[in-house]
């Protein structure tokens, strides 16, 4: 884990995640850029340097995010782009190869209606770049339980699992998988890919509605310091991953949430 993208929003709380990436990437040894996307379209009598300024702006905001947090002997790196943000993202990515992207959902305010909002939503979701949503406020410690949760067992790549084994085979983690039998599963489905097994110490298959109430009913007895879930065109959350919100009634849970990319078409 070489290369970890923080996009830093408005919010107030910037820099506890800002702070909580500094504190995973220098356990893990990697780099930490932050970014900046804006969008600025060059129109007639408009000032020809508007791009200029805007990123300056930019620059100048992020750097007193990062004034405010201890950066440990890590030199954190601003990373700009001028468009829209998920095009941003793969660009970024493209050029430097992110390995990582740490983000917070939308609020841990239990009167907030929201877990993931509309930006880190669209991150979530529109990206195929691996991502740790870190609840507000939490501090980086090791990730002594992980539960990994899935509806079918099939991978499609074994480097998909890439992140996953790096944080626990760096925090000796015991995992625990969780197979969620729903309607219409297939026998593929429970096929679970060795990869999965060589790093887990137990399997649990659950029969729900859904893998999220899967991982509701398992939640307590697991205990789990972090929950790693897949993402994919049909498979975890299901029709969520068609707005680019997610609602707390929908799903939410008080722990980071490491989102792989695609197991399967």
């Amino acid at each position: 884990m070489k290369n970890i993208l923080v996009p830093i929003g408005t919010s107030k709380e910037a820099k506890a995640t800002l702070q909580y990436a500094v504190d995973f990437a220098t356990d893990f040894g990697a780099n930490v850029y932050v970014m900046e996307v804006f969008n600025a379209t060059a129109k007639t009598g408009t000032l020809s340097n508007v791009s200029e300024k805007l990123a300056a702006s930019g620059k100048e905001r992020l750097k007193e995010v990062i004034n405010e947090i201890d950066p440990k002997k890590i030199a954190i790196k601003i990373a700009s782009f001028n468009g829209e943000l998920v095009d941003g993202l793969k660009d970024i990515d493209k050029n430097l190869g992110i390995d990582l992207i740490i983000l917070a959902p939308r609020s841990n305010d239990i009167q907030e209606e929201l877990y993931l909002g509309y930006t880190s939503g669209r991150i979530v979701k529109q990206t195929n770049i691996p991502t740790l949503v870190v609840p507000k406020g939490t501090k980086y410690t090791t990730f002594k339980n992980v539960l990994v949760a899935f509806k079918s067992g099939i991978l499609k790549r074994k480097r998909i699992l890439d992140p996953l084994v790096s944080i626990t085979r760096k925090h000796r983690s015991e995992v625990n998988l969780l197979l969620v039998k729903t309607p219409g599963y297939s026998d593929d489905d429970l096929k679970v890919n060795t990869a999965l097994m060589d790093i887990s110490s137990q399997l649990t298959i659950s029969e729900n509605a859904t893998t999220y109430l899967g991982v509701l009913e398992h939640f307590q007895s697991k205990q789990p310091d972090l929950l790693c879930v897949f993402r994919r065109k049909r498979g975890f959350f299901k029709k969520l991953w068609e707005k680019s919100t997610i609602l707390k009634s929908e799903f939410s849970v008080p722990i980071p949430v490491l989102i792989l990319s695609t197991k399967k078409d």
